[in-house]
């Protein structure tokens, strides 16, 4: 299916003109009847040759319904421009014009109407003339009579040349439906309708409009009951009964958890002269009103009264209140920093334009350094190609042009905290990710400077590390003693004499240097190994006096050592206080 949105001035003949193309009335209001005019959206559709279906969103022209006509043509990639032949250029033509222009709609086809009425020559002259310079600019101009029939035919062709050079969209997409209308039908409740931009509506489908969840009961399209509708279509949806006020016109029925919804955003607006302090925001079927903080170069920050999901290249209206000013916009950044600096917004603004011409994935990447792949998923970025950009790890994704800063400081910090804690051999992976601001500890292990593992949830040397001077002779002194008889761990006072204190004996043994069986008990490493091989050559089960006499040393020693050796799994107790090698 194709869609096509009307523009123009009122009373310049759009909804007769497609009234005559689809032999529907878009019409649909008894006051739009009696008044003449269009006063809400209206939608008929037909079938072009060699296109298919076509559905037309016939939007009103009068100025007061503006932000009908922009709910209308907002999610629509092509538009059937109407002029009349006997009236001149007129003012909501001029704006309806540059509010596509502003959104960037490059797909169109101009009708010059009622040219049974006047010589339709003037008309397409001007046509013509003011479509120069926008993003209409190549679009066909067609002299039409929706009264007489004259020039329809090549309406059409025009209509479906037009068409036949749309991109297509993709059906896997993430859906995003701005809804356009709500009301109620009788045994199906509350229905909602919109223009499906790309991705694929289900029944029984699942969406989301902020925090509240809706299961699709039902979808039609074009007036028929359909299983699934994928976009760009006109679609239907029934959501049954009670469902939140909350959607209606301007809300956004999206993929779950697939969307950012953001009241602050970072754009880059087209042609902005000077800053109105506040405005109102038009995307899709939604309009907000916002804040306008410039940053420069270009670049803004709307603080937006509705929280709307966005993506970077979106593009959407600003309206200056009181005026028929428009502005187009891109949305570059839905989750931008705060700026609490003084000359945060000069910075900021530098930091846009640096990566405006970068890849989405690239951008994001120098955008934020750091960035998790679930904000990803949800600006619609995709990571394919991170490891050439990115080190990943715990759900994370690390610039790599970040990664010589980050090491250095890991450094420093490793320094600092050998400094304050000489006895401490390294520090815990959390401390370190902490002392980087990392999300987890997961990305650590990629930025250790030289010399430096991950050994037992800690950053510790790769080899061996010098043990502080006092420290270093007492344990050597230690080792001396211990060399001769193995087993006869030095007492308490023992320890003392030498300085070896608790958090002394704590940084030696994670050195390596000293094993610790208990809090004041420490053998050389490799005891525990050694005593093993002794009791396994004793007759099995052996009594913890066997077990004393065949290591040469005192109950004091024997017993701790015994539990170590029962925690590890290298001796067995029995139940009668006996035990066996394992």
């Amino acid at each position: 299916m194709h869609v096509v949105a009307t523009a123009g001035h009122v009373d310049h003949g759009k909804s007769t003109l497609v009234r005559a193309l689809t032999g529907s009335d878009p019409d649909r209001l008894a006051e739009e009847h009696r008044r003449g005019l269009s006063i809400e959206l209206g939608y008929c559709w037909t079938s072009l040759p060699g296109v298919g279906e076509c559905a037309f969103v016939d939007v009103p022209g009068h100025e007061r319904f503006v932000p009908t006509m922009l709910a209308g043509v907002g999610p629509v990639p092509a538009v059937l421009f109407v002029v009349a032949a006997d009236d001149p250029w007129m003012p909501q033509s001029a704006e309806h014009l540059a509010a596509l222009d502003a959104l960037g709609v490059r797909h169109g086809v101009v009708a010059v109407t009622r040219s049974d009425l006047a010589d339709p020559g003037p008309a397409v002259q001007t046509a013509r003339s003011r479509m120069a310079g926008t993003s209409l600019a190549r679009s066909p101009v067609v002299a039409v009579s929706a009264r007489s029939g004259a020039g329809l035919e090549a309406l059409r062709d025009a209509l479906v040349a037009m068409l036949r050079r749309l991109p297509a969209p993709d059906p896997a997409a993430d859906v995003r439906l701005w809804v356009d209308r709500r009301f109620s039908v009788r045994g199906a409740g509350t229905v909602v309708t919109g223009t499906l931009q790309a991705g694929t509506v289900s029944t029984g489908d699942t969406l989301a409009c902020g925090d509240t969840a809706v299961r699709v009961r039902g979808v039609q399209t074009l007036g028929r009951d359909v299983s699934s509708a994928s976009g760009v279509a006109r679609v239907a949806l029934a959501l049954g009964g009670r469902v939140p006020e909350q959607i209606g016109r301007g809300s956004a029925l999206v993929t779950p958890s697939a969307w950012l919804s953001t009241r602050t955003v970072d754009v880059r607006v087209d042609g902005w002269p000077d800053a109105p302090a506040d405005a109102t925001v038009h995307i899709g079927a939604a309009r907000t009103e916002c804040h306008v903080r410039p940053l420069g170069g270009g670049f803004v920050r709307l603080r937006l009264a509705d929280a709307l999901p966005l993506r970077p290249g979106d593009r959407a209206l600003l309206r200056e209140p009181g005026s028929a000013r428009i502005w187009g916009f891109e949305v570059v950044d839905p989750a931008p920093p705060a700026l609490r600096r003084r000359g945060a917004a000069g910075l900021r603004a530098k930091a846009l334009r640096a990566v405006a011409d970068e890849t989405a994935l690239a951008a994001e990447l120098r955008r934020r350094g750091l960035v998790s792949e679930s904000l990803l998923r949800r600006l619609g970025v995709s990571t394919s190609g991170a490891d050439d950009l990115a080190l990943g790890a715990g759900g994370w994704l690390l610039d790599r042009g970040r990664l010589a800063a980050l090491t250095e400081r890991l450094a420093s910090a490793l320094a600092e905290h050998r400094r304050a804690h000489p006895l401490d051999r390294g520090m815990s992976i959390g401390a370190a990710a902490d002392a980087l601001g990392l999300p987890t500890a997961e990305l650590v292990p990629a930025l250790l400077p030289p010399g430096m593992v991950v050994a037992g949830g800690r950053v510790l040397p790769a080899e061996g590390t010098a043990l502080p001077p006092r420290v270093e002779e007492a344990v050597t002194e230690l080792e001396r003693d211990l060399r001769g008889a193995p087993f006869r761990a030095p007492d308490a006072d023992r320890l003392a004499g030498l300085g070896l204190d608790t958090a002394a004996v704590a940084a030696a043994a994670r050195a390596g240097r000293l094993l610790r069986v208990a809090p004041t008990l420490v053998l050389l490493p490799g005891a525990d190994n050694r005593a093993r091989e002794l009791l396994a050559a004793l007759p099995q089960p052996f009594t913890t006096s066997e077990a004393r006499r065949a290591l040469d040393t005192s109950r004091r020693v024997v017993i701790p050592l015994l539990e170590l050796l029962d925690r590890t799994g290298r001796t067995r107790r029995l139940p009668d206080d006996r035990r066996e090698v394992v």
